[in-house]
């Protein structure tokens, strides 16, 4: 029988969930902050933002998303054309656990928040509350964008305060159905302005 050892990195990279890119270094790009924002874009070359061939990887943070709309959804979409139209096609999928503060569970495949060949923006959470204490955070990877061959992949995780007062873990992956190179991601909220949080842009080497 043969026995394998893991030094202290070896078992950080093997555990740590999402780390897909746990050996490469992470550059901070940008930072917007929300301030009663109907949108919050990053445009490659705009603003010190770089969304090219820099790198295979990009990963974007939120970080204390609060909507003014109550139960509202946080969104992005992809644009190919440096920010004037936010209309990639995209396939995806969408499930999430809850639990809420009275105890009930649930554990979904959420097939209303898939996009199948969609132009729409897509669906980050389930709702985020607009109370003063609630909000979402979470991550988006999205994979070399600026491929000219391949489609665009993308992975997220968020973590919402539910309006009905649940706490979410969704899960949503897709890809965005272009060869043509992605210069510009957007967030949005589905009904009114972004009232405060942050987004941080990084490239992954």
């Amino acid at each position: 029988m043969s026995i394998v050892k893991l030094n202290n990195n070896g078992v950080k990279n093997a555990t740590a969930f999402g780390s897909i890119s746990s050996l490469g270094s992470m550059t901070f790009i940008k930072k917007l902050t929300a301030s009663s924002s109907s949108t919050l874009s990053f445009v490659d070359g705009s603003s010190g933002v770089v969304l090219d061939n820099t790198y295979k990887e990009y990963l974007f943070t939120f970080k204390n998303i609060h909507p003014e709309t109550d139960e509202t959804q946080f969104q992005f979409n992809m644009s190919v054309d440096s920010g004037s139209n936010y209309n990639v096609t995209k396939t995806t999928t969408y499930f999430y656990a809850a639990h809420s503060e009275g105890d009930a569970t649930e554990f979904t495949y959420r097939a209303p928040k898939d996009l199948a060949q969609s132009t729409s923006f897509q669906d980050l959470v389930q709702g985020t509350g607009a109370d003063n204490d609630q909000c979402s955070t979470g991550y988006l990877h999205l994979f070399n964008p600026s491929s000219t061959t391949f489609v665009k992949h993308f992975i997220v995780r968020t973590s919402d305060y539910n309006a009905n007062n649940y706490a979410i873990d969704s899960y949503i992956a897709g890809y965005g159905n272009t060869t043509s190179a992605v210069d510009a991601i957007q967030f949005k909220m589905s009904s009114g302005n972004i009232d405060a949080g942050d987004i941080c842009l990084y490239g992954i080497a």
